[in-house]
């Protein structure tokens, strides 16, 4: 079982969870997952590790209750416990030797997009943020972002916060003052598609975090099947980060939306019945 030591509520629907995970938080790496079920009747959730403490012994993840399960552990408080957790996973972001990066994260994205702007800012590494919601109440982390990035534009669809416009128009911009030899896109899939394109005509390489459907988070049952560069990876071991100009993001596009008409249904069953 593995402890809930801290609970945050963000916004309306999202949650931070800081959990007690002594041996995934000395092994964790920027860019990789955990698994987890919330109890032995749960799904098993993939979800990026947001932060991590090896002295605490703790990992921290972002979760918005949107599916049973996730739903499910929101309503789980400091003290709960966990059944299952399953990590690190994945494999750690690449990021080579980038001087001058953007990081990009959209919605809950910009809790996955965070500790790589975190670590690089760390390294020394130059790093502009920016972060994309629907609207001012959406808004998660923006104090954290602020402090480990050189700028930070957090942007709102309808400008509630005074920036209104999407992620792109602010890299769009923010490309023409700067060198970036690195763009890091985490958030929805549309959103790192157009992320793709606009680095594009620069050449600058785009990483994207692609977390379609996974189930058993080793690659043995194929459910995470993405195509890069025309050949089929698994993103729970071969990712989940890719080189975003080389993903077919058509094809995750029709994956993704295999399970939609049975995302909706609830069970009514009782654990006695099942």
């Amino acid at each position: 079982m593995y402890k809930i030591v801290t609970k945050k509520k963000l916004n309306p629907d999202v949650y931070l969870y800081e959990i007690e995970a002594n041996a995934v938080s000395k092994k964790v790496e920027p860019g990789q997952f955990i698994i987890l079920r919330v109890d032995e009747f749960g799904e098993r959730v993939p979800l990026t590790i947001a932060d991590y403490n090896a002295d605490k012994g703790t990992i921290t993840i972002i979760v918005q209750a949107i599916g049973s399960s996730t739903i499910k552990l929101s309503k789980l408080n400091e003290g709960d416990s966990i059944q299952d957790i399953v990590g690190p996973l994945g494999k750690p972001t690449e990021f080579e030797e980038a001087k001058h990066v953007c990081v990009v994260g959209g919605g809950v994205g910009s809790a996955i997009a965070y500790p790589s702007a975190k670590y690089l800012f760390n390294q020394g590494v130059h790093v502009d943020m920016i972060a994309g919601f629907r609207n001012t109440d959406m808004i998660i982390l923006e104090e954290e972002m602020k402090a480990i990035a050189n700028q930070c534009k957090i942007m709102t669809d309808d400008g509630s916060n005074g920036n209104k416009g999407f992620v792109t128009d602010a890299l769009n911009q923010m490309m023409i003052d700067n060198p970036y030899d690195l763009v890091i896109a985490i958030g929805p899939i549309p959103m790192m598609r157009a992320i793709c394109e606009c680095t594009r005509p620069y050449g600058i390489k785009t990483i994207v975090s692609l977390n379609p459907i996974m189930i058993d988070g080793t690659g043995m049952c194929g459910g995470c099947r993405v195509t890069v560069d025309g050949k089929t990876k698994f993103a729970c071991v071969d990712g989940p980060d890719f080189d975003g100009h080389l993903v077919d993001f058509n094809n995750l596009v029709e994956r993704n939306k295999m399970y939609k008409d049975e995302e909706g249904h609830q069970c009514r069953l009782s654990k006695e019945g099942m």
